[in-house]
């Protein structure tokens, strides 16, 4: 079960008090895109700190951003006299690894993960009291990471989720002009009307994804929380199988047949980022990770990009979370006063971590990032035209996490890790059974995942 690290960083090191951030950058390769960032803020921690901490964070797709972290944690460690591992490891390697860290009962003491891990709360310590100092500190926290963070049937948090990442719309502005959307479209109706004209005029299809890879989870949530269902209710009762369900998996049907191909059902999380920077996909639903790479290899393609809130359904206009950060501590972990302190220390400065993400990363405490609303509207770094990411200034508003209408638990983590959301919209669509029985099977599995977990006592 173990999982090959893509990087490992060993930081430790002399102290660097008040350093100022050198910006992350649109070009990968060149440290001077961009102005300077914000200066890093240090708070001496609460009790003296010794010994040492493992560190397992995830290969950031602004690779900027992984750079700017190993110097971040350096020089904290510097600081306060703690020995610190940086492993750097592939997004879909790391709940394999938590699996195995967990039952071999070792490994790090600080686990970062970019979606909530419920499923291993019985494991993972109750981060209540880090989180209620944060909220003291800086004001209460972002509903839509609480949520992704705290179960209500334990009235634990299994996970401190300080950041998250907004999931907007990247469409190719010229492509929908000559379909007479110059804005994009505005609902789903409008995406398969333009998208279907946009691939029998130039072949060019959507990007929407039926695979079992985490953008494939996102929009099939998105489109069904548009159509008026849901997993869950809010009170954590299973309310899949219902007609809205049955159309939402009809229309995304109707959408691969006549403005999608087949290589959907295959895609990996980097897929649609791939596909749009070459300039094979008029439509994704993504966070700005694409354009942010297309500004470096193809600047035309990238001036072409522009970004939409989420699309409108019968039901409403809602968009899951792209990432949500989760960090656990498991129970095992030696270095757990450390990881937490370490934390605030990394929440205190989550404006130098958005600067260094490029505005990838947004504040789950937004006090925390002041400046953001304008770096969104004259993007440091160089966005054509400068205010193209003014729309994520209310992402917050029009995003919903992963338990939607409920909170994030056990059984959400398992029905997600499980991907039997996108398996339900890809049966269909390929026409293996009807809408209505891919419905009734995916249902049905969930009903078993919640009844497994709810026998634990880890869902209301």
């Amino acid at each position: 079960m173990s999982a090959r690290l893509s990087r490992r960083r060993f930081v430790g090191g002399a102290a660097v008090a008040g350093v100022a951030l050198a910006a992350g950058c649109a070009h990968e390769d060149d440290d001077t895109f961009g102005a300077v960032g914000p200066a890093e803020q240090f708070t001496p921690p609460t009790a003296k700190l010794s010994g040492t901490l493992r560190i397992l964070a995830w290969s950031h797709f602004v690779p900027t951003y992984d750079r700017w972290f190993d110097g971040f944690v350096r020089r904290w460690a510097g600081q306060v006299g703690v020995d610190v591992t940086v492993d750097h490891i592939d997004l879909g390697q790391i709940t394999t690894r938590v699996a195995a860290e967990i039952y071999a009962g070792r490994g790090h003491d600080l686990i970062q993960y970019v979606a909530p891990l419920p499923q291993f709360e019985p494991a993972v310590l109750d981060l209540t009291d880090l989180v209620r100092e944060a909220n003291r500190r800086w004001g209460p926290q972002l509903e839509l990471c609480r949520r992704s963070s705290f179960n209500p049937a334990t009235n634990r948090y299994f996970a401190y989720a300080p950041g998250w990442v907004p999931d907007p719309g990247n469409y190719r502005r010229s492509m929908w002009s000559k379909i007479g959307l110059p804005d994009g479209p505005s609902s789903w109706d409008e995406l398969l009307r333009g998208g279907a004209e946009i691939r029998r005029a130039t072949g060019v299809q959507l990007g929407l994804g039926m695979s079992q890879e985490l953008d494939s989870n996102m929009v099939g949530r998105s489109l069904l929380w548009s159509f008026g269902s849901s997993v869950q209710d809010a009170e954590g009762r299973v309310t899949l199988d219902t007609p809205e369900a049955v159309a939402a998996v009809e229309f995304m049907t109707r959408l691969y047949r006549q403005a999608m191909t087949d290589e959907v059902f295959s895609w990996i999380p980097t897929s649609n980022n791939q596909g749009l920077v070459a300039g094979r996909l008029s439509y994704i639903s993504n966070s700005i990770s694409a354009w942010r790479t297309a500004q470096r290899s193809t600047p035309a393609i990238a001036a072409d990009i522009d970004f939409l809130p989420a699309l409108a359904g019968p039901a409403g206009a809602v968009a899951a979370h792209h990432l949500v950060h989760n960090w656990v501590i498991p129970k095992y972990a030696t270095g757990a006063a450390a990881g937490q302190e370490f934390l605030l220390h990394y929440t205190a400065n989550f404006a130098a971590a958005t600067y260094s993400s490029m505005l990838y990363d947004l504040c789950a405490w937004p006090s925390r990032t002041p400046e953001l609303a304008t770096w969104l509207q004259r993007d440091p770094f160089r966005a054509d035209p400068p205010g193209k990411l003014g729309l994520l200034v209310d992402a917050a508003r029009w995003s919903a996490d992963l338990g939607h209408p409920g909170t994030a638990n056990a059984a959400v983590g398992d029905v997600a890790g499980s991907f039997v959301i996108p398996d339900m919209f890809a049966r269909a669509a390929r026409g293996e059974v009807s809408a209505a029985v891919a419905v009734a099977d995916a249902a049905a599995q969930v009903r078993s995942i919640y009844a497994r977990w709810r026998a634990r006592g880890l869902v209301a």
